[in-house]
C-alpha cells in the first residue's frame, strides 16, 4: 500500500497549473488608516509593455477588494482581473466521478470507481474491471494478533480473480482520461491548502516602461488617539503642554516595510457587499408547451430608459512618498507593540505628523516612511504643542451631587482638528515634579472650539441643591364666551456653595434646560448651551463663607375656561384674583350671579320632580292595597278618594314644573346673552 500511495501522489507533478509566467509581485508603498475602521493600501510595480500583476489578499478581504480596487496607469489601461472561485476545491470535484473523500486511501478510490479497468503489477499480473473492494480481518502467525487487509475482485478474461491490495507492487488505471482527472484532483487539494488566501491577477495593457499603482479599501482595526496634558504649577497659567499619540495595529496579514503612513480621523459612509459569493436568480417553472396551448408572458408596462450617467475621470494619483530615510519603530521586547525611538534634540517638529483639515475629516501624514511587522502595534506622536487651558470646577448633579469635578476648559487654537480620545492629565508642582491627577475623555475637537474636560473630584467645594416650583396667574381676558388666562410656572433651583478657604475658583454649573422654558436668572448673556443643558458660570472668591446662587426658568401656559358651562368654584376664584383688572372681575361676579339664578330655577324643577316621584310611589302602594280589600268597603272607598286627590296634586306639580323649566331656560338665556356681549 505504501508503494501505491506514492504512485498516486506522484501524479501531482504531471498536471500542474502554473501561474502566469510573467506575473509580477506588487510592493506595498502607502497605507492610509481611517478612524472609521477602514484602511487604504496602495501598491506599486514597474512594468514594461503588457504585464500581469499578482496581489495576494486574505479570503475575508476579497469582497472589499472587489468593491474598491482601483488601478492607476498613466500610460496604459486595465485589461481585467481574475482570481480563483470562492470554493475552488468543490468546483474541482464537481464533474469528477469521485469526491474528495475517495482520495483518502487507495481502497476508497477503487471502491468508488467500480467498473474501471486496472492493471495490477507484481508476481501475479492481472488486468480487469473492478467488481468489489472488501476489507477483511486476518490472524497473524502467532494467532494472538490480527490485521486488516483489502481484497479486490476483478472481472478478467479468465473470470473473477482476486488480489490483496496491500501486496500489490503497483496499480494503473487503463483509461488515460481517468488518470488525468485523478491527477488534477490531487493538485487541487494541494493548491487549496492556503484556503484563507486568494491571489488576484491584474492585466495591465500599455507600452514602454512605467509605474502602475494598485489600491483598495479593506476593513482594519480602528486607530486610536490618546493625549497627555501637563498642567503647569501656576493655576492661573493660560496655556498647557499637550501631547497627542496615535496607536496603530498592523493586523493586515503582511509586513509594512518603508510605507508612507497616513492617519485619517473622520466618519465616512462605508458599505460591504458579498461580491465574492455566487448568486442565482430563481426562475419560475413553466409546463412543457404542447400543440394548441399558448402561454404568453405577463406585460407589466415599461418606461423609456436612457443612460445619462457619465463615467467620472479617475482621481489623480496621490503624491509620491517622501524620499527621506526609512522610519522603523523600536520594537519592545516581549510585547506585541512598537514605539518610535526618541528623536534627537531639535528634530521634534520633523518627526510629527503633518495635520491637514479636509472637508469632512482630519488627515495626519507622517513625514517619513514607517515599517511595522504584521501582528505588531505602533504608537507615534501626532501633536506636541501648547494650548489655551483654564482650570475650573464643573458641577453635574447627576454625576456627583455633593462635590463638583475638577475640570479644564481647553480651546483648539491650532490649524487642524483633533480626533476623539482619552487624555491623561499630569500636574507639575513648584519644585518641578510631575504627578498624575486623572483622565478625561475628548470628543472630536474641530479648530476654534472649546471643550470642558473633567478629570477628578474636587472635594474642597461642597454644594447643596434644592428645587422648588411655583404657579401664578399673569393675565386674563374674556373673549368669545371664554376666560382666557395666562399662568406663569416658575422652577427655581437654589445652590448653596461653600468654596475653598484660600483658593478662588470658577464654578460652572450644568443645569438641565427645560424645553419650552425661558432662563430668567441669571441673565442669559454669557450662559452656554450644550446638549440640552445650560452651563452657567459663577465666581467663588475663596473663603469659608457660603454663597447662594439661583437658577430660575419660567414657562407661560395658556388656559381657557368656557364661562357658560364653567365651574362656579373656579369662576369665584378668578373673580377674586387681583391679577385681573376691575372690569374683568366685575364681569366674572355678574356671571356668578346669573349662574346662581340658573341654579335656583333648576332647584325648583328638581323639587317638582321629587314631589311627583313621592306621589307616584304612594299611588303604587294604594293600588296594591286595593287589590286586597273587599269591594264597596269603606277602606276601598277611602283608597279611591286618596288616589283621586293625588291625581289632582300631580296635575298641579306638572304645571309648577313646566313653569320652573321656563324659568331655567330664561335664566340660562340671560347668562348666555350676558357672556356673548362681553366680547
Amino acid at each position: 500500500m505504501h508503494h501505491l500511495l506514492l504512485s498516486l501522489v506522484a501524479l501531482l507533478g504531471l498536471f500542474a497549473f502554473p501561474l502566469s509566467a510573467y506575473a509580477q509581485e506588487l510592493t506595498l508603498k502607502r497605507v492610509m488608516l481611517s478612524s472609521g475602521g477602514l484602511g487604504y493600501f496602495e501598491y506599486e510595480a514597474t512594468v514594461d509593455g503588457d504585464a500581469t500583476l499578482r496581489l495576494t489578499v486574505s479570503l475575508e478581504q476579497v469582497d472589499d477588494v472587489l468593491k474598491s480596487l482601483v488601478v492607476y496607469d498613466d500610460k496604459g489601461g486595465v485589461g481585467g482581473l481574475s482570481l480563483p472561485g470562492r470554493e475552488p476545491l468543490a468546483q474541482a470535484f464537481k464533474d469528477l466521478p469521485f469526491d474528495q473523500d475517495s482520495l483518502n486511501s487507495p481502497a476508497d478510490l477503487l471502491s468508488t470507481l467500480k467498473g474501471a479497468q486496472v492493471t495490477v503489477g507484481g508476481a501475479r499480473a492481472i488486468t480487469g474491471r473492478i467488481v468489489s473492494v472488501q476489507e477483511e480481518t486476518v490472524a497473524l502467525n502467532d494467532g494472538k494478533a490480527t490485521t486488516k487487509r483489502t481484497r479486490v475482485t476483478l472481472l478478467t478474461d479468465r473470470g473473477l480473480q482476486q488480489f490483496i491490495l496491500e501486496e500489490a507492487e503497483n496499480l494503473q488505471f487503463a483509461d488515460a482520461a481517468l488518470r488525468e482527472k485523478i491527477g488534477n484532483a490531487l493538485l487541487a487539494i494541494q493548491t487549496n491548502r492556503a484556503k484563507d488566501a486568494r491571489t488576484i491577477e491584474l492585466s495591465a495593457r500599455g507600452q514602454g516602461q512605467r509605474t502602475v499603482r494598485v489600491a483598495y479599501i479593506v476593513e482594519v482595526p480602528v486607530w486610536k488617539a490618546s493625549y497627555r496634558l501637563t498642567l503647569p504649577a501656576d493655576p492661573a497659567a493660560a496655556r498647557s503642554a499637550l501631547q497627542g499619540w496615535a496607536t496603530v495595529e498592523n493586523l493586515s496579514g503582511q509586513d509594512w516595510k518603508d510605507v508612507d503612513l497616513t492617519l485619517v480621523s473622520g466618519r465616512p459612509v462605508a458599505f460591504r457587499q458579498a461580491l465574492y459569493e455566487a448568486y442565482y436568480v430563481k426562475r419560475p417553472e413553466v409546463p412543457i408547451e404542447v400543440a394548441g396551448r399558448l402561454m404568453p408572458g405577463v406585460d407589466r408596462g415599461g418606461v423609456d430608459a436612457q443612460d445619462r450617467m457619465k463615467a467620472a475621470p479617475p482621481p489623480p494619483p496621490p503624491p509620491p512618498a517622501p524620499s527621506s530615510a526609512p522610519y522603523r519603530p523600536q520594537q519592545e521586547r516581549g510585547a506585541a507593540a512598537a514605539t518610535i525611538a526618541p528623536p534627537p534634540t531639535g528634530a521634534a517638529a520633523a518627526d510629527q505628523f503633518e495635520a491637514t483639515d479636509a472637508a469632512t475629516q482630519v488627515v495626519f501624514r507622517f513625514p517619513r516612511s514607517v515599517s511595522v511587522a504584521n501582528g505588531r502595534t505602533l504608537s507615534i506622536p501626532i501633536i506636541d504643542r501648547q494650548m489655551p487651558v483654564q482650570r475650573l470646577a464643573l458641577y453635574q448633579a447627576e454625576t456627583a451631587p455633593r462635590n463638583p469635578l475638577a475640570a479644564i476648559r481647553i480651546t483648539n487654537d491650532g490649524d487642524s482638528g483633533l480626533p476623539a480620545g482619552l487624555i491623561t492629565l499630569y500636574e507639575r508642582d513648584k519644585a518641578g515634579y510631575v504627578a498624575y491627577v486623572g483622565d478625561a475623555r475628548l470628543s472630536g475637537f474641530p479648530v476654534g472650539e472649546t471643550r470642558l474636560l473633567a478629570y477628578a473630584l474636587d472635594e474642597k467645594i461642597v454644594i447643596e441643591r434644592d428645587a422648588a416650583q411655583t404657579d401664578r396667574i399673569a393675565t386674563g381676558t374674556i373673549a368669545q364666551g371664554a376666560l382666557k388666562l395666562s399662568r406663569i410656572v416658575r422652577q427655581t433651583v437654589t445652590y448653596r456653595v461653600k468654596g475653598p478657604a484660600k483658593e478662588p475658583r470658577q464654578l460652572v454649573i450644568v443645569q438641565r434646560r427645560l424645553p419650552g422654558w425661558t432662563l430668567v436668572k441669571p441673565e442669559p448673556k454669557g450662559v452656554e448651551l450644550s446638549e440640552g443643558n445650560y452651563r452657567i458660570t459663577f465666581q467663588l472668591p475663596g473663603g469659608d463663607q457660603t454663597q447662594t446662587f439661583e437658577v430660575i426658568q419660567e414657562q407661560t401656559q395658556q388656559q381657557e375656561l368656557r364661562l357658560v358651562d364653567g365651574s362656579a368654584d373656579q369662576i369665584r376664584v378668578y373673580a377674586q384674583a387681583r391679577e385681573f383688572d376691575a372690569k374683568t372681575r366685575e364681569a366674572l361676579t355678574r356671571i356668578l350671579q346669573l349662574q346662581a339664578a340658573v341654579s335656583d330655577a333648576q332647584r325648583k324643577v328638581t323639587q317638582a320632580d321629587a314631589e311627583r316621584q313621592a306621589i307616584v310611589q304612594e299611588q303604587a302602594r294604594l293600588r296594591d292595597n286595593l287589590a286586597r280589600v273587599p269591594a264597596n268597603s269603606d277602606l276601598q272607598r277611602r283608597y279611591l278618594a286618596t288616589l283621586d286627590k293625588q291625581e289632582t296634586d300631580l296635575e298641579a306639580i306638572a304645571k309648577r314644573r313646566a313653569d320652573a323649566e321656563k324659568g331655567v331656560e330664561t335664566a340660562r338665556e340671560a347668562l348666555r346673552t350676558y357672556v356673548a356681549q362681553l366680547g
